[in-house]
């Protein structure tokens, strides 16, 4: 993907030693672009990483993450916009948890935070979403404004409902009557930060779906005390 600094990446993270790999896996089942190519998949591989090793650390995810993105200010910043329009470290509602995550793609660099309740093992209510959007310049900041708020429909549908599976060969989901969207009745409040530094055109149409799933799992834990593993959540037992 593009950044904005030469040498950025979608990592955002500065460690002493880093090794990436990968190994293609193609599945018998033919698959096609998803909105939010890639970047949906590995936010979450990445963020709920972090989210697990500050636990391990015996640190909160923001400090955690604050000192290892000194040298990735436009990733740090969308973070910091985030938690700090969120309330990160202040006093929530009994029984409300929060969550975060950051990342960069489609030349853009985003953030996300979830609050998020869990009653009666597998209840989950959305109470609230923040993201923030540093896409370079923003010749209509209502319009992305707007994008964000689609965007978290999309997060939120993938994270909860969609899924996609195979019945004597064909596919069992083929419309929207049982490939669910999130209704207006089922959305939280969300809220949007745009936040342009100028110097470089990012995208707004796709890159905050990334930050949705990542945020609500890191919100679940912090509820829970479990790591989610699999999606959507509709078949999870949290509790």
């Amino acid at each position: 993907m593009r950044a904005a600094v030469p040498g950025d990446q979608q990592l955002g993270y500065t460690v002493p030693n880093l090794l990436i790999e990968y190994a293609m896996r193609n599945t018998h089942v033919p698959v096609g672009p998803w909105r939010g190519v890639n970047t949906n998949q590995n936010a979450v591989y990445l963020e709920c990483f972090m989210d697990e090793v500050a636990r391990l650390a015996g640190r909160d995810p923001l400090e955690f993450r604050r000192a290892i993105m000194k040298e990735r200010p436009k990733h740090l910043a969308v973070l910091e916009a985030v938690a700090a329009k969120a309330g990160w470290g202040k006093p929530l509602p009994t029984g409300v948890h929060r969550g975060l995550a950051q990342f960069m793609g489609y030349g853009s660099y985003v953030a996300g935070a979830a609050e998020i309740s869990v009653t009666d093992g597998n209840k989950i209510k959305i109470h609230r979403l923040v993201g923030a959007t540093d896409c370079g310049y923003a010749v209509n900041p209502a319009q992305i404004d707007r994008q964000v708020a689609g965007s978290f429909v999309y997060g939120l549908s993938a994270t909860f409902l969609e899924e996609n599976t195979v019945k004597d060969g064909r596919i069992v989901e083929t419309n929207f009557d049982t490939f669910d969207s999130m209704r207006i009745n089922q959305m939280p409040k969300v809220e949007s930060i745009v936040m342009p530094s100028g110097g470089f055109w990012g995208g707004v149409g796709e890159p905050t779906i990334c930050v949705v799933t990542p945020a609500v799992i890191n919100a679940i834990y912090a509820a829970t005390g479990k790591p989610v593993r699999s999606l959507p959540l509709k078949h999870v037992k949290l509790i």
